[in-house]
Formats: structure tokens, sequence, C-alpha cells
């Protein structure tokens, strides 16, 4: 059964930051050359998915300053040293917010992470526009961040074909049924499901153990939001995660690399795979 193209535009806080999301992409084709001449010469990046497949449950350790749900968490955050604290105590990959307004992230941000770990980079903003993509591409991530709940199923089988175009990897994220069934048409091999509604930035952990066992067990599954201890990556696990994106606990820890090796080791269940 094929997920409906009828879609409403997202609203609340998500549709307030999608709509900035598109004047920060119309602004950046006026670069698009150059970013094409930059993709087309990048490193080849450390691979996202294959990254996360382990006996353990992986975990994706973010670099987050603010978010609108929290406030500030750490303003004086260092990128790099952030992330290399996240990769020596056993993150698979490091997920870097570039998002200005709201999450006081940045491009710099991005490039400083790059240059100081050897695991892979997900660039995690509100992509709506393909340029963006090549600006992840030339930025040397190895992955985007795609919002199922901000882009509508045209706009996600757009931004996943040229994603694919890029050889650039990309973490589709969802919410409920009709979102994964809209990711999976769409081919999407990472999914995420978020237990934040970015519409109204209520969490509700029962939606990761609702739909992981929902993925197919080829595919990657990331539960995200709401993960504080190892606890909660034990729960996940239970459901079936692959892995677990962590962002504002080991983001506000004043140890980054012991609150991360708290969140490793636990088993991987899966889901059938």
């Amino acid at each position: 059964m094929q997920a409906s193209t009828s879609w409403t535009p997202p609203s609340g806080t998500l549709g307030r930051i999608v709509g900035e999301a598109r004047l920060r992409a119309r602004a950046l084709e006026e670069h698009a050359a150059d970013l094409e001449r930059s993709a087309a010469t990048a490193a080849p990046a450390p691979g996202f998915a294959s990254a996360l497949r382990d006996s353990a449950v992986s975990i994706v350790a973010e670099v987050k300053r603010r978010s609108p749900s929290k406030g500030w968490i750490q303003a004086n955050l260092n990128a790099a040293k952030q992330a290399a604290a996240y990769e020596q105590a056993g993150a698979r990959a490091i997920s870097v917010l570039t998002e200005p307004e709201h999450f006081a992230g940045s491009n710099d941000d991005l490039r400083d992470v790059r240059g100081a770990v050897a695991i892979p980079v997900l660039k995690k903003d509100f992509h709506v526009e393909p340029v963006q993509l090549l600006e992840a591409k030339a930025l040397g991530a190895s992955a985007a961040l795609l919002i199922v709940r901000a882009l509508g199923p045209i706009g996600l089988s757009r931004l996943t074909a040229a994603a694919r175009t890029l050889a650039l990897e990309t973490l589709v994220e969802i919410r409920d049924e009709r979102e994964l069934e809209i990711a999976l048409e769409a081919g999407a091999r990472v999914v995420g499901i978020n237990n934040r509604n970015l519409e109204t930035l209520e969490i509700d952990p029962a939606t990761s153990e609702r739909l992981l066992k929902r993925i197919p067990g080829e595919i990657v599954a990331i539960g995200e939001s709401g993960v504080s201890g190892r606890a909660d990556v034990e729960r996940m696990a239970r459901a079936g995660a692959d892995a677990i994106l962590v962002g504002s606990s080991v983001s506000a820890a004043s140890d980054p690399a012991d609150a991360v090796r708290r969140l490793t080791g636990v088993p991987r269940v899966g889901r059938g795979d």
C-alpha cells in the first residue's frame, strides 16, 4: 500500500523552523557552483549505516549547545573536544547540529568535528532543499538528517534521490506509522524514531517502543530523544533498536566521555535479523 501523497505542512515550532530553513536554502543557492566543486573533491567519508551495526547498541552522540525545548544546554561547548571525548568513550558516530537560530549550531562545528574524529559524522539540520545536501557533502558529512514531517512524501523522495546522487547517506526521521510507511517507500536504509513531537515538543517514550518492531531487520533503526541513562538504552534495546541518538544529556555532562561510556555495551537484541 502506498502512503498518500497529500500532506499538511508542519505547524508549531517545526513549522517555524522549516520556514527559516527554506530561506537559508534559498540564500545557499547562490553558492551552489562552489559547493559542487567542494563536494566533488571532498575526501571519502566513513560509512554511517555500517558503523551502527554492532553486537551492542551503537551510540550516536550529539554536539548540541541548545534546543527549543531546553534552552541553553552548554553555551561554551567546544565541538571538536566534545566529539573527541565521545569517540574516545566508544561512540560509533557523531551527530552535529548545524541549525543556527534555535540550536546555536554552525557549519564550523561540523568542520571542526570532522577534523577531530575518524568515525562518521551526521549533519543534523532541517534539510528541505537538495542544495543543503550538497553543502553536507562538501563539509565532509557521512550522512544528513531528513525529517519526514518536515518534507512530506514528495519532498522526502526528492531529497532521498538527491542524496543518492551525491553518495551521501541519510537518517530518515519518523514519529508515527504513516511516516514509517513513507520512509520505507522512499528507500530509507537508516530510520530514526523521534520520541519528541517537533511541533509540540512533547516527549512520549513509548513511540520508539511501538514503532521499532515495525521496522524491517535489514534497516538500521535508531531511537531518538528522551535518553538520559543506561536504563533508557536497555529499554530501547529490548524493543529492537540498533542504535541510540543521545544529545542533551551528554552535551550537558561535565565529563562527556564518562556520560557516553555509561551508555555503551548494552547488548543489541535486533528485530529478527
